[in-house]
C-alpha cells in the first residue's frame, strides 16, 4: 500500500497538542499515587514518555518508569491489515494489579489497538481502573472506545491514515492508495 502525505500539523502545533494533554492529565489525576503509564508500541510510547516528563516536571505523583506494550499478537486483524507481528518483548516494570493505568496511544482509530492493550494489560494484573490518553482521536471507531485525554480530533475520510513523526513530533494525514 503507497501512502501519500496531504496534511502535515507541524512541531509548534503538535507540542502545543501535548501540552494541553499533560494539563488535562493533570488534572485527571489529581494527587492520586496508583498511577501508572502504559504506552502502545510505537507512537504511544513516545507520546507516553513526553507526558511523563512533562506530568514529573509539574509535580503529579508519577514514580514509575513508563511500561511499554508489544500488542501484535493481541490484534484480531491480522488478515485485513497485512500486519506481520515482529516479536518483542512488552515491558510493564511495575505492579498493574489495582493500580489506575493510563494507556497512551498516538492515534485512536477503530478501537482495536486499544481493545488487544487492554487484553494485555489484564493479563499482568487486574487494575483498578484504565484511562485512555491518545493524541488524536480520529473519526472512524468501529468499537465504542474513546480517550479520556485526547490532543486534537480529526475528522478524517475512511481511506485516509493519520501518522505521528515522533522525530520530529508532527503529525501527517495521507491518504492510502
Amino acid at each position: 500500500m503507497t501512502q501519500t502525505p496531504v496534511t502535515q500539523y507541524d512541531t509548534p502545533t503538535v507540542i502545543h497538542w501535548l501540552d494541553g494533554m499533560v494539563e488535562s492529565l493533570s488534572g485527571l489525576i489529581g494527587q492520586d499515587r496508583t498511577i501508572a503509564l502504559i504506552g502502545i508500541r510505537r507512537g504511544g510510547v513516545d507520546v507516553g514518555r513526553y507526558l511523563l516528563d512533562k506530568l514529573r516536571l509539574a509535580g503529579v505523583p508519577i514514580a514509575e518508569e513508563l511500561g511499554e506494550l508489544n500488542i501484535a499478537f493481541y490484534r484480531d486483524d491480522f488478515s485485513s491489515i497485512g500486519l506481520h507481528p515482529v516479536v518483542g518483548p512488552s515491558q510493564v516494570p511495575f505492579e498493574v494489579e489495582n493500580r489506575h493505568i493510563i494507556l497512551v496511544d498516538d492515534v485512536l482509530g477503530t478501537g482495536r489497538t486499544v481493545r488487544a492493550a487492554m487484553n494485555e494489560i489484564f493479563d499482568y494484573g487486574r487494575p483498578a481502573r484504565i484511562s485512555l490518553a491518545v493524541l488524536v482521536q480520529r473519526s472512524g471507531h468501529e468499537l465504542p472506545i474513546r480517550a479520556d485525554v485526547a490532543g486534537h480530533h480529526l475528522d478524517v475520510a475512511a481511506d485516509q491514515y493519520i501518522d505521528l513523526d515522533a522525530t520530529n513530533m508532527q503529525v501527517n494525514i495521507g491518504r492510502k492508495k
